[in-house]
C-alpha cells in the first residue's frame, strides 16, 4: 500500500477556480475570478478486496466519533481526469449514452465538470488510527480525498424527483439482464 504521502507529493495543491456573481443586480453580469486551495486529507486505497481511507496523520483526530455513524460521504478529486478539455465540458450525454438526452453537468454525475469534486456515499466498516475501512468506492486507488461528511438520514434523505433518461435507466437494466 502506498503511503498517503504519495498523494502528498503528486497532489501537494489542487487549485479550483471558482467564478462567483457579484451581490447587487446590477452588477450581477460581471463576474470574479477566485482561487481556493485544496489540500487532499488522504488518498484511497485498494488492496486484497479491502477499501480503505488513509488519511494523513495529522488528520486522525477529526475522524473521532465518526465510527458511530453507519455510513460516511466521501468528497474526492478525479485526479485521472484533470485536463483543460475535461474542465471545459458543459454538456454529455449521461453514462456516455447517446441514447440519453443531452444533459448539462450539474444535471448528472460526469467526471467531467468544471470542478472535478466527486461525492461517494459509503458504508463505515472500521475506523482505526487514520484509517477508515469502507465497503467499497466509485474512486481509483490512490486517489486524493478531499472531505469526509458523516450520513445523516435526517439532514441527507428527501422525497426526490428524477429525470424520464434517469428513471428509464432501471428499465433497461433489468431489461438487460432478464434472460
Amino acid at each position: 500500500m502506498k503511503s498517503a504521502t504519495v498523494v502528498g507529493k503528486t497532489c501537494v495543491m489542487i487549485v479550483m477556480l471558482v467564478l462567483l456573481c457579484s451581490a447587487t443586480a446590477c452588477e450581477s453580469e460581471q463576474m470574479t475570478e477566485k482561487q481556493f486551495i485544496l489540500r487532499p486529507i488522504g488518498s484511497v486505497h485498494k488492496e486484497n478486496g479491502h477499501t480503505t481511507l488513509l488519511l494523513n496523520k495529522k488528520i486522525e483526530p477529526a475522524l473521532l466519533g465518526l465510527d458511530g455513524f453507519s455510513h460516511v460521504w466521501v468528497l474526492w478529486w478525479f485526479d485521472r481526469s484533470d485536463t483543460p478539455k475535461k474542465r471545459s465540458v458543459l454538456q454529455v450525454h449521461p453514462r456516455g449514452n447517446s441514447k440519453n438526452p443531452l444533459t448539462g453537468v450539474f444535471a448528472c454525475r460526469s467526471p467531467a465538470r468544471p470542478n472535478l469534486i466527486a461525492l461517494t456515499l459509503c458504508r463505515v466498516l472500521s475506523v482505526k488510527g487514520n484509517m477508515v475501512e469502507i465497503d467499497k468506492i466509485d474512486a481509483f486507488s490512490d486517489t486524493p480525498i478531499l472531505d469526509l461528511k458523516p450520513y445523516i438520514p435526517s439532514c441527507d434523505s428527501a422525497k426526490a424527483s428524477v429525470p424520464d433518461w434517469l428513471k428509464n435507466r432501471k428499465k433497461a437494466i433489468d431489461k438487460d439482464t432478464a434472460i
